[in-house]
């Protein structure tokens, strides 16, 4: 399938540098069977049905962009040595390999040789063990478990995406705006952004209609940010993620499709680890693992009937998704009247909720 037929022209302006406040104040754009609808999140128990089930993503995002200096190397020339200094490197960490090691993209990474050592803030220093295509590098730090998670989240910063962080400097306020309602196990280089809408008003508002909300958890790695780079999405590699669904949710959302409700998932991940974990049958089961699965139209969705996401990039394989769950042309419809209508985009603007089985 042609990567081209998933792009769409997005003003500069419609990117969201700063959620809204409260956050179920976010605008929602309902995209059904009926064709779009306007309305605001916190209108959501009204737009689902009593005994529907939503999905969320318990994860925690870390402090995982750190910059730092590579360390001098030694240089011959005309029989003399000497120490040349390295230049500022930044790097984002995208997946922990070991006690120790994580895999990371590394700007400018043509600075950076096997073997070479990267000094960041309070002393923190990592080796490059390993280059490998596209920018990642596998480091080695100086500290293991504990020791270097705390280490991490003293040096680093949060890793706000590209098209954020380049027009504005992260600041501490980032530290609560991208960590959504349901954040606990410590993991994620990126928000589950479709979760920063939820707060505690509008989840007594979802149970008082019945309509559950169940927990699983995917650790975002920083390639849900890089773009598709080939022409067919045949070719396109997915990063690995660490996703779990455990026994009890497993079993309360099978409960839910023998009554008779539908599943949703709260954001692109949340559906990424939930149809990893679905058999062909429907049959949601147990799963902790890495997953790589890329959704693209034609996919049989196994477990979800909808979907709750925000406006995402043009030529992304998020975009792909949302044209697999409600077909592309309504899609780049729903995302042509967000545009025309100052809907906000990306991390930390406005959401839509897709049904493409609700007629409603």
């Amino acid at each position: 399938m042609r990567v081209d037929l998933f792009n769409f022209d997005l003003p500069e302006d419609r990117i969201a540098l700063r959620p809204v406040q409260p956050r179920h104040a976010a605008k929602l754009l309902r995209v059904n069977g009926a064709g779009l609808s306007d309305h605001i999140v916190r209108d959501l128990p009204n737009l689902l049905r009593p005994g529907d089930a939503l999905v969320v993503n318990r994860t925690k995002v870390i402090r995982a962009r750190l910059k730092g200096t590579r360390g001098p190397r030694q240089a011959t020339s005309l029989g003399t040595h000497a120490t040349i200094g390295g230049p500022r490197i930044e790097v984002t960490l995208h997946q922990q390999l070991g006690p120790n090691t994580w895999a990371a993209f590394a700007r400018p990474g043509k600075k950076l040789a096997v073997d070479d050592r990267i000094t960041f803030k309070g002393g923190l220093t990592a080796r490059v063990h390993e280059k490998r295509d596209g920018g990642e590098h596998i480091l080695a730090f100086d500290l293991d478990g504990t020791a270097l998670d705390c280490a991490i989240a003293d040096a680093g910063e949060m890793p706000l995406p590209p098209y954020i962080a380049s027009k504005r400097e992260i600041d501490a306020q980032d530290d609560a705006d991208y960590q959504t309602y349901f954040a606990k196990e410590p993991g994620s280089v990126a928000a589950p952004t479709a979760g920063l809408h939820f707060t505690a008003e509008l989840l007594e508002a979802l149970a008082a209609r019945d309509i559950f909300v169940n927990q699983v958890c995917l650790h975002v790695g920083a390639g849900t940010f890089l773009p598709v780079k080939v022409d067919d999405t045949a070719d396109h590699k997915m990063h690995f993620e660490w996703g779990e669904v455990d026994e009890f949710t497993a079993a309360a959302l099978n409960r839910t499709r023998e009554a008779g409700g539908r599943i949703i998932p709260v954001g692109t991940t949340s559906m990424r680890i939930l149809e990893t974990a679905t058999s062909d049958d429907g049959i949601v089961t147990p799963h902790a693992s890495e997953t790589d699965i890329f959704i693209t139209p034609g996919y049989q969705f196994k477990a979800a009937d909808g979907l709750i996401t925000n406006f995402h990039l043009p030529k992304s394989t998020l975009f792909m998704l949302v044209c697999a769950m409600s077909g592309t042309d309504q899609m780049k419809a729903a995302y042509a009247h967000a545009i025309a209508t100052d809907y906000r985009f990306y991390s930390y603007g406005d959401a839509c909720l897709l049904l493409p089985g609700d007629d409603a």
